[in-house]
């Protein structure tokens, strides 16, 4: 029987509650815009986004594949610069939630692997070039592609739909927004409960219980068992912010933002591109907004919100350096 120490046992216990803090974290990107909108309750929408955000994460392993082998060298980690980097990613998130910001829980563990993996071996354990193409790019293109996608969707439905009666168009778009609500929930859950997966699969790596970065089928249960669980628990701090206090939302903006960011999520998805759920409805909430006027927008709540994102990484990695530290110093 292998043998299975107390720090791989403490990296799963701490990944799952990542995946769980991840879940309500970032339920608001699932259902944020189907509750402000009344189409659903928040009751409804939770449980049809926590079932398919389970869903979403049993098809699909190419992001953990990123997390487990493309940010730091595999050969330079170890079990406690896995559990030091979730340790980051958590505190990051938790900071977040209490203040309402939406911030993303991918960047979060990628900015703690990246500080713990420096701390350990040097700047030379972060994969750079993996970092710049698979993360720090995207950071930029997925909430523009968001916004971008976000603007013609809207610019094209005011086109096609600028004689229609309101009422019958109005009902129409409460019932297309279940649709894209569902399909925004699947993305997350396609990208998001992979980061989980990936640094478990790191763990185990190092440890010698896997001869790959492959992602055993037991972790893929677990994780995405965790993320529906963390997402049924809900997030009303972040809920509040992207459904109310971005715009003001009617169904069809909301139809046409979560059809352009879970658009935009499931093709990172499908190039193993860890991207923020977060980021990427944002940005098409504002496209949505701006394809109105641009003082549709409040602006100032988006500004407070990007500058969350671009200190995610640095400030999850400070945290996951300096928890390295204090593991190793308790020689754990």
């Amino acid at each position: 029987m292998p043998d299975v120490g107390i720090m791989l046992v403490l990296i799963v216990v701490f990944a799952l509650a990542f995946d769980y803090i991840n879940g309500f974290h970032d339920t608001a990107n699932a259902i944020a815009t189907v509750v402000s909108t009344r189409v659903m309750t928040p009751l409804q929408a939770i449980i049809m986004a926590a079932v398919l955000n389970f869903a979403g994460a049993l098809v699909a392993t190419r992001v953990a594949h990123t997390i487990a082998s493309g940010i730091i060298d595999t050969h330079a980690a170890s079990e406690t610069v896995v559990l030091a980097a979730i340790v980051g990613g958590i505190v990051w998130n938790l900071v977040t939630w209490v203040y309402g910001i939406p911030s993303s829980s991918s960047h979060a563990i990628i900015g703690g692997l990246c500080g713990a993996g420096a701390a350990h071996a040097g700047l030379v354990a972060v994969q750079w070039n993996g970092l710049l193409k698979k993360v720090v790019i995207p950071l930029v293109a997925s909430p523009v592609a968001g916004f971008v996608f976000g603007l013609i969707v809207m610019t094209v439905i005011t086109m096609l739909f600028h004689n229609a009666h309101p009422r019958r168009a109005g009902g129409a778009f409460r019932q297309l927004q279940r649709v894209s609500a569902a399909a925004m929930a699947f993305s997350h859950g396609q990208n998001d409960a992979q980061k989980s997966m990936g640094v478990i699969t790191l763990a185990l790596f190092t440890h010698g219980l896997t001869k790959s970065t492959d992602v055993p089928v037991w972790v893929i249960l677990a994780c995405a068992s965790v993320m529906a669980l963390g997402t049924a628990a809900g997030g009303w701090r972040i809920i509040a912010t992207m459904g109310h206090k971005i715009m003001r939302l009617e169904p069809v903006n909301g139809f046409a933002a979560e059809t352009s960011g879970a658009s935009v999520i499931l093709i990172a998805s499908y190039l193993g591109i860890p991207v923020s759920t977060t980021h990427v409805l944002a940005g098409s909430i504002l496209g949505v907004g701006a394809s109105k006027r641009l003082n549709a927008v409040r602006w100032t709540v988006a500004q407070r919100m990007v500058v969350a994102w671009f200190l995610t990484i640095p400030a999850a990695a400070t945290v996951g350096g300096l928890t390295y530290f204090l593991l190793n110093a308790a020689h754990l």
